[in-house]
């Protein structure tokens, strides 16, 4: 008998099951892999968080690459989402068809280009995915029974905010149909405002609290970027339903900097110690 396959759970689903009402409170915690290894990505998955955003805007991924991870990660107990480099339709039918379920799309900034993302998601008649599941992985080769019929489902979409511009129609964003998720960006937002490289201004934080609130408002989830721990927990103190708190990448460099730091200080301290020790000892 031919194998046959059911849909695996989204990180639309997986919010729903976040909160106090739901019995599991708190935000759901991620990592970004930014790294396009594998390998990498595999180690990320067994961390413990909750989600890893695979990164395709900013870091060295292709289709082939993302493929690989969503196959490395696959067991783990972790939700991973695919950030696509542009909101596009011919990417975002690409992502979904190699079997990306979990899209956040960059750069949105107002609803018409909200509802263009949501269109793109959607097979005809309420959006334009292009039809290939007999060719795709996202259908299992057609082993996902009713796949067509039941493709909305299976994936999930959330939009990224990160101008100012995009503040000022948070709300509207929000209501369209179709965006399951907000997640905020500060470092293109400060740069945007007007503050380069300060994604802890009180402008920057504010602007991001803003878009928690209306989310909240909207009963929407939230999500937002934050490295620093103690603005981490105030954006989740503030609503935030999902962060990510670090990245592959920035975890390798800052903690080989730190190990090598150690120990070449000490090295240098023995070193000391030992010129000035008598010649005779």
């Amino acid at each position: 008998m031919p194998f046959r396959l059911e849909p695996e759970r989204t990180f639309r689903h997986a919010l729903a099951q976040t909160g106090a009402e739901a019995g599991e409170p708190g935000a759901k915690i991620g990592l970004w892999v930014c790294s396009g290894s594998p390998l990498v990505a595999e180690i990320m998955a067994g961390s413990g968080a909750d989600w890893l955003l695979i990164d395709t805007e900013h870091s060295p991924n292709s289709l082939e690459s993302v493929l690989a991870q969503l196959h490395a990660v696959h067991g783990y107990p972790v939700l991973p989402m695919v950030r696509l480099p542009w909101n596009d339709v011919v990417l975002i039918k690409q992502y979904l068809d190699l079997g990306a379920q979990n899209l956040l799309i960059p750069m949105v900034n107002d609803a018409e280009q909200a509802r263009a993302a949501v269109a793109a998601v959607r097979y005809p008649p309420h959006g334009v995915r292009g039809v290939g599941s007999a060719l795709a992985r996202a259908a299992r080769w057609n082993r996902i029974p009713d796949y067509l019929a039941r493709a909305d489902e299976t994936i999930s979409l959330a939009v990224q905010i990160e101008t100012s511009e995009a503040v000022e129609n948070v709300e509207e964003i929000l209501a369209v149909d179709g965006i399951d998720a907000i997640f905020i960006g500060p470092s293109d937002l400060a740069a945007s405002m007007g503050y380069l490289g300060q994604q802890e201004h009180p402008d920057v934080i504010q602007a991001v609290e803003r878009c928690l609130a209306a989310a909240q408002e909207a009963g929407k989830p939230a999500g937002v970027n934050a490295f620093v721990e103690a603005t981490a927990r105030r954006y989740i103190g503030a609503g935030a339903r999902f962060v990510l708190v670090g990245a592959d990448v920035a975890i390798l460099a800052r903690s080989s900097e730190e190990l090598a730091l150690r120990f070449s200080q000490t090295a240098a301290k023995s070193a000391g110690d030992d010129g000035d020790r008598p010649a005779s000892y």
